[in-house]
């Protein structure tokens, strides 16, 4: 009988709690509060990262005029942040929602932020290292870098990583405090150069003749072309070849475009011209032998 009365207790105790209206109230305002600022907080940061990208789109014709490299690589930092910092006071709400007390919370964050300061070296250093790539402006957005003797171009840089795309399609994703050393190719203009081979018979006056104006015509019609190309003289004797050397200034990360575009007008004109590329020649002997 005493077994009895207990579960009836029980009961009657589980079903005042699940019975009680005022509980059921709150808990469902508590939810939809909750579900609330969830969506507050997605539709806060999508209106905040469409400000930014708005503010950092690139405006032709203004008086003030950034790096677009520059500006790209602010403006994902940017939003990076803003998300980050809307979503953590949206947590920071639910938790006093809940009926947490924040104070304690905050508190044990700072200590156990400062344990994993000490116990995660390797992440502050990706952060202090982000931090100097972005504040030093060592590549930005859109370059074309090679990172660690992977070469691609840089998609995204955040505090802690730096995604890289190859030409190939793969993305390479490097931690910030292991990037070593790093070649920019999107800073400088770069130089195209192009050897021209010719045989030893060529008259080598007509063929700097001849380069000239493939030279000439091409500044024209190739528009990455920012300076005068030039013809730097006989750069070698091969075995069955004399090497002219050609070199053209070009825009920054273009120079590969150039160089194939020379070559093949190059070869064109020669060609048209009577003047002769040399190729590997076997010339067989014959003799008379005496016995």
């Amino acid at each position: 009988m005493k077994q009895a009365g207990f579960f009836e207790r029980i009961y009657a105790q589980v079903h005042a709690y699940m019975t009680d209206a005022d509980m059921w109230v709150n808990i469902g305002m508590a939810v939809l509060k909750i579900v609330a600022i969830i969506l507050l907080s997605r539709i806060v940061v999508s209106v905040v990262q469409s400000g930014v990208n708005k503010v950092f789109q690139h405006r032709h014709g203004s008086k003030i005029q950034m790096d677009q490299r520059r500006v790209d690589t602010m403006r994902v930092l940017v939003n990076h942040i803003v998300q980050y910092g809307i979503y953590f006071l949206a947590i920071l709400m639910i938790l006093q929602l809940l009926g947490i007390d924040l104070r304690p919370v905050l508190v044990s964050a700072g200590v156990l932020g400062l344990a994993v300061g000490f116990g995660a070296q390797s992440l502050v250093r990706d952060i202090i290292t982000g931090f100097f790539i972005i504040f030093e402006d060592q590549f930005a957005v859109g370059d074309v870098v090679t990172i660690n003797n992977l070469t691609g171009t840089v998609q995204e840089i955040g505090l802690r990583i730096t995604k890289v795309r190859s030409w190939t399609g793969e993305v390479h994703i490097f931690p910030n405090g292991t990037i070593n050393q790093v070649t920019n190719f999107s800073l400088q203009n770069t130089l195209a150069v192009v050897d021209v081979s010719v045989a030893y018979e060529e008259d080598l006056n007509q063929v700097e003749s001849v380069l000239k104006e493939v030279l000439a015509s091409a500044q024209t019609e190739l528009t990455d072309i920012v300076a005068e190309p030039q013809i730097l003289g006989v750069h070698a004797l091969g075995p069955s070849e004399v090497i002219i050397r050609v070199t053209a200034e070009c825009k920054p990360n273009t120079h590969h475009g150039v160089n194939r575009n020379l070559r093949a007008k190059i070869r064109t004109e020669l060609t048209n011209r009577g003047i002769q590329i040399p190729y590997p020649k076997i010339v067989a002997v014959s003799g008379k032998g005496t016995v």
